[in-house]
């Protein structure tokens, strides 16, 4: 794989290992973000008040044909967190209700369906997934059995935050839409990592990061809602766009894209993000990234001692691996000393409070776990650097 390092702006003295949390972006991309930036100062009246509309309209119909999905399913969000709590905080959910999710959750998503229960009395269920994981049938039936008659909705990760994991997410999908429950799925780490068509997809609403994967600006995002679903959605904020005349022609983009005064340079970055990466055949890159990534995953297990939570193969993991570590690992001390003896930016986590499960990785305290992310800019000798930090921090007392 040809290394794009020189093409971003980290720093050099630091081995990053962690483009998950919060993405790095392209000098070249970095540089359209500066420069709608400075066009809205040298004349904001005219950028916000006579030019917004349309150039909102060109950079959503970019992001739609990179999506596949019609531009008007589309509003551009900061990131997934005010994508969910737009569609969590419209839905019409009551006692009895039931909203379906599965212990792999993001703990921000976790706490807005939990705020919203406690505040609506709604339950917010997160259905236990046997890990290691096995077969796509065996998750989906795992997972189903905790559709009840009272399920209204079901959250659902695309690609999971703290284990790393694909979720077949396209067969449940389609078992709900037959039961007439509605989709929501977090897809923060999916754009860029996998290719989407989300009208094909089908899922009523799907939330994205674009700064992740993609390599967008910081505060890029999305939200997806089918046509037919659209008029759920209230607007989390109220603005000039409720009660507008369609100026975009979409109810639904008049509603929740426009929030008054504020700075929309990350949005109009994503083509260049977009072309960014097709100008380095971004396929080609991804797959380079796979298979580093499967090998710093394999090789931790083998030091480690430790099984996968998963196959090793793509279906269900791309660009970022999780791998378990020893149950009596000190993480806040590892985490300090990868970072302070180091230079390796890279987070280690107790994931899922559990009880133990006799083979080293459920504990008490839940399972701890270290997530590599790979991308573009990543070589081996990153890899090697954590490998040999990794041998000497883990077993040395």
């Amino acid at each position: 794989m040809r290394n794009l390092k020189q093409h971003f702006l980290l720093d050099p003295s630091v081995t990053f290992l962690n483009h998950g949390s919060f993405g790095a972006t392209p000098k070249p991309v970095f540089r359209e973000y500066q420069r709608w930036q400075r066009e809205l100062e040298r004349q904001p009246v005219e950028f916000l008040g006579r030019r917004f509309t349309g150039l909102m309209a060109e950079a959503r119909a970019a992001l739609g044909a990179y999506l596949g999905a019609h531009a008007d399913s589309l509003v551009y969000t900061q990131n997934v967190t005010i994508s969910v709590n737009i569609v969590a905080r419209s839905l019409e959910l009551s006692p009895g209700d039931e909203v379906l999710a599965t212990d792999h959750e993001y703990g921000a998503m976790d706490r807005t369906w939990r705020f919203l229960a406690k505040e609506r009395g709604f339950r917010y269920i997160n259905q236990h997934i046997e890990l290691p994981l096995t077969t796509e049938e065996k998750f989906v039936e795992d997972f189903w059995r905790g559709v009840t008659p009272r399920t209204r909705v079901i959250f659902l990760s695309h690609i999971t935050s703290p284990t790393a994991i694909i979720f077949p997410i396209k067969e449940i999908i389609r078992r709900a839409r037959e039961a007439g429950i509605l989709t929501v799925i977090d897809g923060a780490h999916a754009p860029g990592q996998l290719p989407l068509h989300l009208d094909s997809l089908g899922a009523d609403f799907y939330g994205g990061n674009l700064h992740k994967w993609l390599c967008a600006p910081k505060g890029a995002g999305f939200l997806y809602a089918r046509p037919e679903v659209q008029p759920l959605l209230k607007p989390l904020v109220v603005s000039w766009g409720y009660e507008s005349e369609t100026p975009s022609g979409s109810t639904f983009v008049d509603h929740h894209e426009w929030w008054g005064t504020r700075d929309i340079a990350a949005f109009l970055a994503v083509p260049k993000a977009i072309e960014f990466q097709a100008e380095h055949h971004w396929d080609e890159v991804r797959r380079s990234c796979h298979q580093l990534a499967a090998h710093a995953q394999t090789q931790i297990c083998d030091l480690t001692g430790l099984a996968p939570l998963h196959p090793q193969t793509e279906a269900w993991f791309c660009q970022l691996a999780a791998a378990p570590l020893p149950a009596d690992t000190d993480l806040t001390l590892l985490k300090q000393r990868l970072y302070e003896d180091y230079r390796i930016e890279i987070p280690v986590l107790n994931w899922r409070p559990s009880p133990a499960l006799g083979d080293g990785v459920g504990v008490r305290d839940g399972y701890k776990l270290i997530r590599v992310s790979i991308q573009g800019y990543n070589t081996k000798r990153d890899v090697d650097a954590l490998l040999r930090a990794l041998s000497a921090l883990l077993f040395v007392r």
